[in-house]
């Protein structure tokens, strides 16, 4: 029996760790909790001042320490995964905030900007009782001293030479000058449904007195900051690469790594994605040739940009495309994964107000507790703009079998600690590398309605395969905007709009976007070993369940898992 304790009390300790790092993490950052449905964080804002961060990155610091005198062999099975996870986690988290590359580049990213984040979050918060519509009021009143502690840490980091750049400081100018346009009806700010039994007049005439008299004189402030004294000096767009300012090329690593969750180097990505464009091009060639009867790539491309009956006539359009991609694709689920008891997944579109600076879409985990659906959110701003080749690829990406289905399923994993059941930006490689897996593999599922839908497919490869070229260009070999903008236009089949708003979130958000075709390289080659190894007994269904078991988790503990299983599977 002491035996047992003996070898219990490694585990017991992660545990306790697990729990710390869960606390230490959403209570540093309790928008992403919102938005990725963690209870108990909602009436929080971040403290984002220098000091602030040092005092949270010293928590992760400790937690790392102690982690290390823990020796994985004493550990079971499982606790080995989540100490590697954990491991990884909490030097991401620390890293982070030890090279603040957020603060070099104010923009209107909903992200990487905190006033971005804050945005996107606060509306979103689920309230289910008189409780939880306390929070939203606690934090809205909150807001004001964030707000100004944005713009204190901008002037702090102008004055290290840590300076942002223009394009990214004038989003931002818009953004704020936009939503301070709206009236206090529209503003996003007021807009979560209230829960019955609660004063609903005095609550929302409270929020609407907090917003009025001190949020928006908040943001106020902080878009006078910008203009007059960040504008003047903003990097020009010669030098947005965040190697351009001091910190910048060893920020840039360990965000390479971080997003990653890999070691390869900045160099190794930037000649994986020149590589991923010259294996594209035999298929686009192939698929052009049968759709639009040439197979000229170059021209190929032309065509879905120029042929207006390639785009939507209306936002309904848009909305019925990705609503019918999501059905057929939710009908085909169980031949191709183990039964999931998930959330369900709604549409939803874009704010116009954020239209100018958005991409295409993204998703919106369903809250934990089940009070809040998961959401494909969708850009339907200017539909006859809008390609209709690209929405169905999309859809997979972002609801099912992409984001929606990993995310929510993750929830469910009650077996996990809680810390690993609700993770997103944090294991980008996993996450994205999924959405990126599932657009190809909605193929093989047979849920494309057309060739002119695989084109989008098509497309989007080629996309991603950019990413890993121009952010790393810009970032680390010093492209120009310009620069980075035409080689997206040159390799690509998407509009010149979509590639501006592409550039420009990689100039705000340094390598998230090498997380997409990294991790999705990594899924394929762990797919295929296991194919090899097991040949004739190779389920699709169980190896889906494999990588989707665990929950998300960094790319070599999932190749652990896969490698793991192959073991297991009997002969």
């Amino acid at each position: 029996m002491a035996d047992k304790e003996v070898a219990a009390e490694p585990n017991a300790q992660l545990s306790q760790l697990s729990a710390e790092f869960f606390q230490i993490k959403h209570t540093a950052d309790p928008f992403s909790a919102t938005l990725l449905g963690v209870s108990g964080f909602d009436g929080l804002v971040p403290d984002v001042s220098r000091a602030g961060s040092s005092a949270d990155a010293a928590k992760f610091a400790d937690l790392e320490r102690r982690l290390e005198d823990i020796d994985p062999e004493t550990l079971n099975p499982a606790d080995q995964v989540n100490h590697a996870v954990l491991g990884r986690l909490s030097w991401a988290a620390r890293s982070d905030l030890e090279h603040a590359l957020w603060e070099t580049g104010a923009s209107a990213d909903g992200y990487s900007a905190p006033q971005g984040m804050m945005f996107m979050a606060v509306p979103e918060a689920p309230l289910k009782d008189a409780e939880a519509t306390e929070q939203y009021i606690r934090r809205l009143s909150a807001l004001p001293p964030f707000l100004d502690a944005i713009l204190d840490r901008y002037r702090e980091a102008k004055a290290d030479g840590r300076i942002p750049t223009r394009v990214g400081v004038g989003q931002a100018i818009d953004q704020l000058t936009g939503h301070i346009a709206l009236s206090l009806s529209d503003d996003t700010l007021l807009s979560p449904r209230l829960p019955a039994g609660v004063d609903e007049d005095r609550i929302r005439a409270r929020a609407a007195e907090i917003v009025e008299e001190s949020v928006r004189p908040a943001l106020r402030r902080l878009l006078d900051g910008l203009r007059d004294e960040l504008l003047p000096v903003a990097r020009p767009d010669d030098k947005v690469g965040i190697r351009f300012v001091p910190g910048g090329e060893e920020g840039y690593a360990a965000a390479v790594r971080r997003h990653t969750t890999t070691d390869l180097t900045p160099e190794e990505i930037h000649q994986i994605g020149l590589d991923c464009l010259a294996e594209l091009r035999p298929e686009w060639s192939e698929l052009g040739g049968r759709v639009l009867g040439t197979g000229d790539v170059r021209e190929v491309m032309t065509r879905l940009r120029e042929d207006r009956s390639l785009r939507f006539g209306d936002a309904g359009q848009i909305v019925e495309t990705v609503t019918d991609a999501l059905r057929r694709a939710e009908d085909a689920r169980d031949d191709w994964f183990p039964a999931y008891d998930i959330a369900d997944c709604v549409i939803e579109e874009i704010n116009p107000i954020e239209a100018g600076n958005a991409a295409l879409a993204y998703y919106r985990p369903p809250a934990g507790d089940g009070s809040r659906p998961g959401a494909h959110c969708v850009l339907t701003a200017d539909p006859q703009e809008r390609f209709v080749y690209e929405y169905e690829a999309l859809a997979f990406h972002e609801s099912t079998p992409g984001h929606h289905l990993q995310i929510a399923s993750a929830q469910t994993l009650t077996e996990l600690p809680e810390y690993r059941r609700f993770l997103d930006a944090e294991v980008c490689g996993y996450v994205e590398g999924w959405g990126l897996y599932s657009e190809r593999l909605a193929d093989e599922m047979g849920l494309y309605t057309s060739d002119v839908s695989r084109l989008g497919m098509l497309s989007f490869d080629a996309l991603r395969a950019c990413r890993l070229v121009v952010d790393t260009g810009m970032h680390h070999l010093g492209w120009s905007r310009q620069q980075a903008m035409q080689f997206m236009w040159d390799n690509t089949a998407t509009t010149q709009a979509n590639v501006r708003n592409e550039i420009d979130r990689y100039i705000a958000w340094p390598g998230q976007a090498l997380a997409y075709m990294i991790g999705r390289r990594e899924i394929r080659r762990l797919r295929g070993v296991a194919q090899d190894r097991l040949g004739s007994r190779f389920d699709v269904r169980a190896f889906h369940g494999t990588v989707l078991g665990n929950g998300a988790v960094p790319l070599g503990v999932l190749e652990q898992i896969v490698t793991g299983w192959i073991d297991t599977v009997p002969a």
